[in-house]
């Protein structure tokens, strides 16, 4: 099938590049230099020194991008997100599988990407709405590297079909019904790779690191349950995966965050230099106000918080966790 991947990302072109190798796909890029780059065969801006397959072609035209598609992807960072896919509504049939990429929550209204899809499009066939997620780091999918991810989607058999459009023998694609799990899991974990790259600032080594880890999945797993989620879903690909991918790797762009942070220098600045988003910057607030809602408890979030927008040092906020009241592990 025809398939439609809107944003020229780092991780919207490889995955464009990993679904161009089975059916032909167009990917909308917003700037006609960087379509122009990549209809030439490369994204220099997110993924300079990759080859991109003759089946990819990049557009700057919205509406030509999605025409007679069979799927649209969808990789806008969160905080353009609803502009962007309420653009859609009078260019896509109301039957058309989408699929979120984006793992963040929308400032204000806390809703996932899927609530907000729903939303825009609401004449849109809502089983049909779903979210991609795992460890995908981008460079090392297109290096080849065996990976796995996680489609999630009400409609199964509509999963089932694009699990198909995206399984090579390098990329391995599993279904899952529990999209408000997947969806929450993938969000959360930005937070915890933020305070899991303050750690590795700071020169904190694995003991810390597999302590902080396996708090976070606790941690993530309590708000992600109170949300609606299966707590299966937070030991699977989306949860427990992604987390730990993006806790451990220099690649992930919140865990570089982290590590920018713990040497002293400041949030602005770091976010100035860098050439993609760093959804956790945006959603720990998010996952704070929805903590809040849900009268649940996540420190490492709190800490999180207390560095990203009161200033406090990462040494403050680990001294902040280790000194909590004692309590059984749970």
């Amino acid at each position: 099938m025809k398939m439609a991947v809107i944003g020229a990302g780092s991780w919207g072109t490889t995955v464009a590049a990993l679904a161009a190798r089975r059916q032909p796909v167009t990917l909308w890029a917003r700037r006609p230099e960087l379509a122009e780059a990549i209809n030439g065969g490369e994204n220099p801006d997110y993924l300079g020194g990759f080859r991109l397959p003759y089946g990819l072609r990049a557009s700057t035209d919205l509406g030509q991008t999605v025409e007679d598609v069979g799927a649209v992807i969808m990789a806008v960072p969160s905080h353009g997100y609803r502009t962007v896919v309420g653009q859609l509504a009078d260019h896509l049939d109301d039957e058309v599988p989408l699929l979120s990429l984006t793992k963040g929550i929308e400032q204000g209204s806390l809703k996932r990407m899927s609530e907000v899809t729903i939303e825009e499009l609401p004449s849109h066939d809502a089983t049909r709405v779903g979210v991609m997620t795992g460890p995908n780091l981008a460079k090392e999918i297109m290096q080849g590297q065996p990976a796995a991810t996680v489609i999630a989607m009400e409609d199964e058999a509509t999963a089932a079909r694009l699990q198909e459009a995206f399984m090579d023998p390098t990329f391995r694609v599993y279904t899952n019904t529990d999209l408000v799990g997947c969806e929450t899991a993938g969000a959360l974990k930005n937070v915890m790779a933020i305070a899991a790259g303050m750690a590795r600032g700071l020169g904190l080594g694995d003991n810390t690191l597999a302590a902080l880890i396996t708090r976070a999945i606790a941690e993530l797993t309590r708000l992600g349950v109170s949300m609606g989620g299966d707590p299966m879903t937070f030991a699977g690909l989306a949860g427990v995966g992604d987390l730990i991918a993006t806790c451990m790797s220099s690649q992930s762009r919140n865990h570089r965050v982290g590590v920018e942070l713990a040497k002293g220098r400041k949030l602005d600045q770091i976010i100035e230099e860098m050439n993609m988003v760093a959804e956790g910057v945006k959603t720990t607030r998010a996952v704070l106000d929805l903590a809040e809602r849900a009268g649940v408890e996540t420190p490492i979030a709190q800490q999180v918080g207390s560095v990203l927008y009161e200033s406090a040092h990462p040494r403050e906020a680990v001294l902040a966790l280790m000194t909590r009241e004692a309590k059984r592990e749970a």
